[in-house]
């Protein structure tokens, strides 16, 4: 297995359930799981969040937790489904503490990936 693969999957990545995603082509995988990492959606949340634009932050939630499932990125998944659900709802009361979990989470992801 790719080492830095490795490296996810000692963190609680689902590496393993989620490579038949990728044609069990690992490099295909690291790449996607690289864009992940980049992707807008995460400042775009924390944004709307501090702006309580509650669609909008739904909106940004709920592309990141298909994004996060579908990589098996288990760490940033557990962080996600909890911002998601209140948005569902219609509230964003508490959740800018649960956003900055994320955002540190997505932070160690990205150390994970620069090793």
């Amino acid at each position: 297995m790719n080492p830095k693969l490795q490296l996810l999957e000692q963190w609680g990545c689902d590496i393993k359930g989620s490579l038949p995603r990728f044609l069990n082509d690992e490099e295909f995988m690291l790449e996607c799981i690289t864009e992940v990492s980049k992707d807008p959606a995460f400042d775009a949340l924390e944004s709307h969040l501090l702006q309580n634009e509650v669609r909008q932050a739904f909106d940004a939630a709920h592309t990141l937790k298909g994004i996060i499932s579908n990589t098996g990125l288990t760490p940033l998944y557990r962080y996600i489904v909890t911002i998601v659900e209140p948005l569902r709802g219609g509230s964003a009361a508490g959740l800018l503490p649960r956003c900055e979990e994320l955002q540190t989470a997505r932070q160690k992801l990205i150390s994970l990936l620069k090793r």
